[in-house]
């Protein structure tokens, strides 16, 4: 994980606690981007981040759902991000899980596409678009 990462996250951690005006938090926003680092890095348990880091259990899941909101803050809206590609010479989508209804087909070849990790029927979208666009 590059420093640039931390810093980054440290830094919009440190505005979004100006804006509520946080009095004091057990963590410093720089030890509380290493550890919502840690867990998206690495997987890390909530057990685990809370022990390693002397704080509880539902301290680390409140900075890590601040966390990921301050980071979806961040990134651009779906309408910003397609007029971005356009500009673009090509844009590779990879992994991205795509839900869909699944009507049976008779033939039996119809393998139904399970997503384990959401739970629920889904495709997953690989692109690898020539400049092109074929």
């Amino acid at each position: 994980m590059s420093n640039h990462a931390l810093i980054t996250l440290s830094d919009a951690l440190r505005r979004r606690r100006a804006q509520v005006r946080t009095r004091w938090r057990r963590l410093s926003v720089g030890r509380q981007a290493l550890l919502v680092v840690a867990h998206l890095r690495k997987g890390e348990t909530y057990a685990d981040l809370a022990a390693g880091f002397g704080i509880g259990t539902t301290t680390v899941f409140r900075y890590i759902r601040e966390a990921l909101d301050v980071l979806g803050g961040l990134a651009p809206s779906l309408s910003n991000a397609v007029a971005m590609a356009t500009r673009k010479a090509f844009v590779i989508l990879d992994g991205t899980l795509l839900r869909i209804d699944r009507v049976g087909m008779g033939s039996g070849r119809d393998r139904p596409h399970y997503s384990g990790n959401t739970r629920r029927t889904a495709s997953t979208c690989r692109s690898s678009p020539t400049p092109t666009g074929g």
